[in-house]
């Protein structure tokens, strides 16, 4: 399948696998391709997320803050009771240093091979059936950034953290309003 992704695809899942080891993550998942997608310049996906208001460093913060917390109905309970995690992470890193509360398992080296996600795996083959439908002969990073928002992954739920019409981007990528 990766014969037919064009180079700016295939560099964004290679920024993927590196996004993921930088940010000491044990797989790929559809955020990290976000993100590379996102943090890229020369794509037309690139530019739509641009477009739409989706800043790369906002974009990265989001995942980092996404991979680094307890789940939206935990965080509530918590609230209920008077505990804001946000504060709590702060306040731990402010004593103990930066990255107090992460997991503690070795960050992997840039070299080494990372595996994807299912839901990455999902989003890749999401992205040949887009480019199917559109008629398309190669697989670009629109492909695969629709790919994403047809899978309602982490990448999905970031873009949504961020505030973004992901009804609108869609709608661009696919009338090439972003090219």
């Amino acid at each position: 399948m990766f014969e037919r992704f064009t180079k700016p695809a295939r560099d964004a899942v290679t920024a993927a696998q590196t996004y993921a080891a930088e940010l000491g993550h044990e797989r790929i998942g559809d955020d990290h391709l976000l993100l590379a997608i996102g943090s890229g310049t020369e794509s037309s996906a690139a530019r739509a997320l641009s477009e739409a208001g989706v800043d790369a460093t906002a974009l990265k913060a989001e995942v980092e803050r996404a991979h680094g917390r307890l789940g939206d109905e935990d965080a509530d309970a918590l609230s209920t009771l008077g505990i804001d995690l946000d504060a709590v992470r702060s306040k731990v890193e402010e004593v103990f240093g930066t990255g107090a509360l992460d997991s503690g398992k070795p960050r992997r080296r840039l070299g080494g091979h990372i595996p994807f996600t299912k839901e990455a795996k999902k989003v890749l083959e999401l992205s040949l059936r887009e480019a199917i439908r559109l008629e398309d002969r190669s697989i670009g990073t629109e492909h695969i950034l629709l790919g994403i928002l047809r899978a309602e992954g982490e990448g999905h739920a970031a873009l949504r953290a961020l505030g973004v019409d992901v009804a609108a981007l869609r709608d661009a990528l696919e009338h090439g309003e972003a090219a």
